[in-house]
């Protein structure tokens, strides 16, 4: 176990890493995007075909099938050539007018992104606004939505920024009896957190391509209940034209896609979704519990502490308190300058304070036990006093475990 926090005892050295014949490999350890497996690589390399043709509408048949698996849905699934920052975006403008009121809960930085883009399109705009590492009560929701009449009401289900998870299945109990929509951001969440879009009472949820999913960033996902397609067919409602949402579900009941879509990373998507599958959704679920528990097992040893509400603690973004006198952007710089591993801190007012690992999609034992190895080698060149593998020792102690 690590000493006290103290400041370390000589000033962080600029080094370039070990002098060998050949760099180390590069190790993409954010919280997304994430590593993509080689069968992912492998299909997203087929030929380009038609995106109209049977081909394609084969191929994304199979991928809106395997997405309501791993939503939880019968609804459609809708694709596009987006970030989830744009299903973000389209999920608001397929569904509110100027100078509706909209509820949004801000937990971290992807709350206050989802805020930014309510008031960008003209909606009045509420927040209900709780301490950066904690979830929000489920209670609190329904209290403000009796009080006024909400649009909408929008809630990240997985907060990258602080890796707090927020009780979606109570947060749609609690809205049960509401007309107003709940709209959850998965983007971080959908394939390693679990998801009951249709069973939790979720009236819209937008995911993407990068994290969980195991592709590269490019295509973004929406699923909408029939609740939210009554909003988005309304008589009289707001027109867009790339983002229309009744276009999306026109071409989707042909397998097809209004405009363009990004045909390799839908392949590349589909058999991702089919990794999942033989998995199993239970197995993969669990995975990332145990490595997430492993990972934090292990960063505790090194004298690290967690961030955050332990009841509430994501399963695919571990996030770490940096001790006194370390700064987090030292230890993401050190460990790309010497291991070419890369990690998160922050860019919000957790800047300095806080480490970010992703535990997404394709990431196993291995992986884990490394990121320790390779993170008790930095702090240790910062100053900082830890056993001799002792982050490796936890976690191998929690794999061990049934």
């Amino acid at each position: 176990m690590s000493n006290p926090p103290t400041a370390p005892t000589h000033a962080p050295v600029p080094v370039s890493g070990p002098k060998t014949a050949s760099p180390p490999p590069y190790r993409l350890r954010l919280p997304g995007p994430a590593p993509v497996p080689d069968r992912v690589k492998e299909a997203m390399s087929a030929p380009v075909v038609n995106h109209r043709g049977p081909e394609f509408r084969s191929t994304l048949a199979q991928a809106q099938e395997k997405m309501q698996q791993l939503l939880g849905t019968r609804e459609p699934v809708l694709f596009f050539a987006s970030s989830g920052t744009g299903m973000m975006e389209a999920s608001l403008v397929n569904t509110i007018d100027a100078g509706d009121r909209v509820l949004v809960v801000v937990n971290g930085q992807f709350g206050e992104r989802f805020s930014s883009i309510a008031a960008a399109l003209g909606a009045q705009v509420d927040t209900l606004e709780v301490p950066w590492g904690e979830a929000v009560d489920p209670d609190a929701v329904r209290d403000c939505v009796t009080k006024i009449d909400y649009r909408a009401v929008v809630v990240i289900h997985n907060e990258s920024s602080t890796g707090i998870v927020n009780p979606m299945k109570d947060i749609g109990d609690a809205l049960r009896d509401q007309a107003t929509l709940l709209i959850a951001d998965s983007v971080s969440g959908l394939g390693g957190i679990e998801m009951k879009q249709d069973e939790w009472g979720i009236d819209i949820v937008v995911s993407a391509s990068q994290k969980c999913l195991m592709c590269p960033p490019g295509a973004g996902l929406v699923s909408l209940s029939a609740h939210a397609r009554s909003l988005v067919e309304r008589e009289g409602g707001k027109h867009c034209f790339y983002w229309d949402f009744r276009k999306a579900l026109a071409s989707a009941a042909k397998h097809e896609t209004p405009f363009t879509p990004p045909t390799a990373l839908i392949t590349g998507l589909t058999e991702s979704l089919q990794m999942i599958g033989e998995e199993g959704i239970p197995q993969v679920l669990r995975r990332h519990t145990r490595l997430a528990s492993a990972l934090r097992a292990g960063c505790v040893a090194l004298g690290l502490s967690c961030f955050g509400q332990h009841d509430a603690l994501s399963s695919t973004v571990v996030v770490m308190n940096v001790p006194d006198g370390l700064n987090g952007a030292d230890i993401v710089r050190l460990l790309y300058e010497r291991h070419r591993m890369v990690i998160a801190g922050a860019r919000n007012k957790l800047a300095g304070k806080i480490i970010r690992l992703g535990v997404m999609g394709h990431i196993h034992e291995d992986d884990i036990l490394r990121d320790l190895a390779q993170l008790e080698d930095v702090l240790r060149l910062l100053g900082w006093s830890c056993g001799t593998g002792a982050g490796v020792k936890a976690a191998e102690a929690v794999l061990a475990s049934p």
